[in-house]
């Protein structure tokens, strides 16, 4: 197939994530100050967007504290510098059985949320944009399972559209993409949807080019989407992302080296992104071009 090079790219930047990078890098921001310096440099070396988890500013583990939210957003905010906000909504959907012989009780790490109590911190903060885990999927871990049904997806991504908040769209493999689009045939997502495609994380869609293709070709035409890899695959699938008409995501979420034996902040990282993007001939997004694009309204909070 011809390569269809997207000459306008906007990169987003994963801040901090939720997995337990913390313990393996200095480099990961934990308290709401650090994830919020660290998206604003992101963001001055070229970030039109920043997607940022909380995490407990002690301990350093994923949270979806509503006061950490709000604490994270207002220091973004009052900034004096421009971004596109992208908070997740993913948290809340774990489930950790027990061993195979015995998967219940449910064990420590279990955290089951309702679609309220998910949502609460967006309709709170109104970023921009917030995601949606569009399916339930396996992770590395033994016994570990992101857990998000159908109908659970249904009710977050009305509430999201409600409240005026775009919904990226996380498809972990392709069926995820086929549940996407059922969720705008049914009306509960507004078309054309924004679509991260998450490549490479067991145990999703395997990091080859002949599933990221398959993935590449089942968003529709008119959609807006990007996508990224993990680890060291991270930047060749920025120049993937470009060649294939994709928009790019880098940051410490997904790999915190910027080569073997060096840690990466996620300034380097955009920097990395922006270089490899330039090369190739292509321009860089500014927050408000992919806000017109997209159609955000920037908003303060309530």
């Amino acid at each position: 197939m011809p390569l269809n090079i997207n000459t306008n790219v906007f990169i987003t930047c994963a801040v901090t994530g939720s997995g337990s990078s913390q313990d393996r890098s200095s480099e990961v921001p934990r308290s709401p100050k650090q994830i919020a310096d660290s998206a604003i440099r992101a963001a001055k070396a070229g970030a039109a967007v920043v997607h940022c988890h909380v995490r407990d500013p002690e301990t350093g583990v994923g949270s979806r504290d509503p006061k950490l939210y709000r604490e994270l957003t207002e220091r973004i905010r009052d900034s004096a510098t421009d971004v596109v906000l992208n908070l997740t909504a993913g948290m809340g959907g774990d489930v950790v059985f027990g061993p195979s012989s015995a998967p219940l009780p449910l064990q420590k790490g279990t955290d089951m949320g309702s679609a309220e109590s998910r949502i609460a911190p967006m309709a709170d903060c109104l970023p921009e944009i917030c995601t949606l885990d569009c399916g339930t999927m396996n992770f590395a871990e033994a016994d570990y399972v992101m857990t998000n049904t159908p109908g659970m997806l249904r009710a977050m991504g009305t509430m999201m559209t409600k409240l005026g908040i775009k919904p990226e769209i996380e498809a972990f493999d392709t069926g995820h993409l086929w549940f996407a689009k059922q969720l705008v045939e049914e009306g509960v997502l507004d078309s054309p949807a924004l679509v991260q495609l998450c490549m490479g994380i067991p145990w999703g869609a395997p990091n080859d080019l002949n599933t990221y293709m398959a993935m590449v070709n089942n968003v529709p035409d008119d959609w807006t989407w990007s996508s990224f890899s993990i680890g060291r695959s991270q930047m060749p699938y920025v120049a993937a992302s470009v060649l294939a008409g994709g928009n790019v995501r880098v940051g410490l979420e997904d790999n915190i080296w910027l080569e073997k034996g060096v840690l990466a902040t996620n300034e380097a990282l955009v920097q990395r992104a922006v270089t490899i993007i330039d090369a190739m001939g292509s321009s860089i997004m500014t927050p408000q071009q992919v806000r017109d694009k997209l159609g955000l309204t920037k908003r303060a909070p309530r």
